[in-house]
């Protein structure tokens, strides 16, 4: 078993044995959808399968966290920030905004890169690297910057 599964069920007793409903709850929901893609690929996930759920899921929640705001439901919108606080609490730490430059520096680099003509090769290279602790937004926009600069 995944290291990360283990650690999401150890996490789910202690909310069941503290009555912390809510974070019960949310915990509930990542197993089930972490059991859901195991059925769909007839396979044990890995933690970095894992983590790939559960970013998807942390992205699903700051969608509706924006949607919710513009539609002025506040209430609805800290209910899905509390979802994504734990939800957070299972994934990598993210990568500051000068690890990540100096990561995509190290890979224009390695790669001699000098064009918005290699931006893919890097965009490759570098979210092979930073998988998980980086969103493709941030990593794209720090490498067009550096490539067209």
């Amino acid at each position: 078993m995944a290291e990360l599964l283990k650690k999401l069920q150890d996490e789910m007793k202690a909310a069941m044995k503290s009555g912390q409903k809510d974070r019960l709850s949310v915990i509930r929901m990542l197993i089930s959808e972490i059991k859901k893609v195991q059925i769909d690929k007839k396979k044990e996930l890995s933690d970095e399968e894992i983590i790939e759920v559960l970013q998807r899921y942390a992205k699903q929640r700051k969608e509706a966290i924006k949607q919710y705001r513009e539609a002025g439901r506040e209430d609805l919108a800290q209910k899905e920030e509390f979802e994504l606080s734990v939800v957070q609490e299972f994934l990598p730490q993210p990568l500051s905004q000068e690890e990540l430059e100096k990561i995509v520096d190290e890979t224009i680099a390695e790669l001699g890169a000098s064009s918005m003509k290699d931006m893919g090769r890097v965009m490759k290279a570098v979210l092979d690297k930073v998988k998980g602790r980086a969103d493709g937004a941030t990593v794209s926009a720090i490498v067009k910057n550096k490539l067209s600069g």
